[in-house]
């Protein structure tokens, strides 16, 4: 930073007759450069078609994933959840949020400039219809971009996603997770269904690929609390909602950075975790929750954890009448992309 501020005359002599976008700070200088230094200028936000927080976009069909550290890709699908639907349009709404970043006032970095990321759309799902199959494609899906040795960072969709996105990346040892939401999703069977979107972390823990010892929740809360038991018993930490304000931001960060340590972990952000006031936008809303500021607090804490993957999940727009939901769906999304640079497992590319 400046170690004085300037008078009229210096500002005269430095400003009057400069380029626009001078700066004299050095790392403003660098975020100015970075972000301009592909086109000279920076486009007008709301032009353009539009891709997930206004990042290149790529054809995983025809086009080479290898070049690529971490993708971004839309999970269209909700015909996992037990309450209101229409989160299979939550990654088009994101889309369209035209103004997030580019620069992470936080953590100091420009993660769609400084990383080789692109938005790759959506999963081919073979059907609307067949939960099973929709979770085999993510599967198969995913597998294809651990493959390519990329980081996937996914939108859906209903919370059910996380399951087959963690079985890939738990494949060759469970992961921990940091997992920010209003519910624990590790419920049972609901109407014979046992991959619904309450459920996903349990079949994690079942399947081996989620390390409950290394997973906490943040944020639970609501009538179904009382469900939770599997979370308790498996050994998962869980933070309540009605427990933060006693504990405080500072005291949640050093007990999440505790419980996942420096293994590889998985950040999972469910919209409703919010307060309905900042996203009513989504299926199954809970009153008491936390604030978007809080919770980006939350995540910028987790700056240099082990990240292999993360997903934001239940954006219902039909819900969001003044689009906040995606707004801060959208913010989210952007914060724990600026968390992959700084992620041990971040992959070595030259894009």
């Amino acid at each position: 930073m400046h170690e004085h501020t300037m008078t009229l005359e210096e500002l005269r002599e430095t400003y009057g007759n400069a380029e626009a976008g001078l700066f004299i700070d050095e790392n403003a200088k660098r975020i100015s450069e970075i972000i301009s230094r592909k086109v000279g200028f920076r486009p007008a936000p709301y032009a353009g078609f539009p891709t997930f927080l206004d990042a290149p976009s790529l054809d995983p069909s025809i086009e080479n994933l290898e070049t690529l550290q971490v993708a971004l890709v839309g999970m269209p699908m909700d015909l996992a959840v037990t309450n209101r639907n229409g989160s299979r349009f939550g990654p088009r709404a994101l889309r369209t949020i035209e103004r997030v970043g580019p620069y992470n006032d936080g953590l100091n970095v420009a993660p769609v400039h400084e990383l080789s990321v692109a938005d790759i759309g959506d999963i081919p799902f073979r059907s609307r219809f067949h939960l099973d199959q929709c979770h085999a494609d993510i599967e198969i899906f995913i597998s294809k971009l651990v493959d390519a040795g990329v980081i996937p960072l996914s939108v859906g969709g209903d919370h059910s996603i996380s399951h087959p996105i963690l079985r890939v990346l738990g494949r060759d040892g469970p992961v921990g997770m940091v997992h920010i939401d209003a519910h624990c999703d590790t419920g049972g069977v609901y109407d014979l269904e046992r991959f619904h979107h309450g459920a996903p972390f349990r079949n994690a823990v079942l399947d081996g690929v989620l390390d409950p010892k290394r997973t906490i929740q943040i944020g639970i809360r609501g009538p179904a609390s009382f469900t939770n038991e599997f979370s308790i018993l498996s050994g998962m930490t869980v933070v309540n909602a009605h427990e933060m304000d006693q504990m405080g931001i500072p005291a949640i960060i050093e007990k999440a950075r505790e419980v996942v340590g420096n293994g590889p972990t998985y950040v999972s952000f469910d919209i409703d975790s919010l307060d309905p006031a900042f996203a009513p936008g989504t299926g199954t809303p809970e009153g008491g929750g936390l604030t978007p500021r809080e919770t980006q607090a939350i995540l910028r804490g987790l700056k240099g954890i082990n990240l292999v993957g993360g997903d934001v999940v239940e954006v219902a727009p039909a819900y969001d009448a003044t689009s906040n939901t995606a707004q801060n769906g959208a913010q989210m999304l952007f914060e724990i992309l600026s968390l992959m640079m700084f992620s041990p497992s971040l992959p070595k590319k030259n894009g």
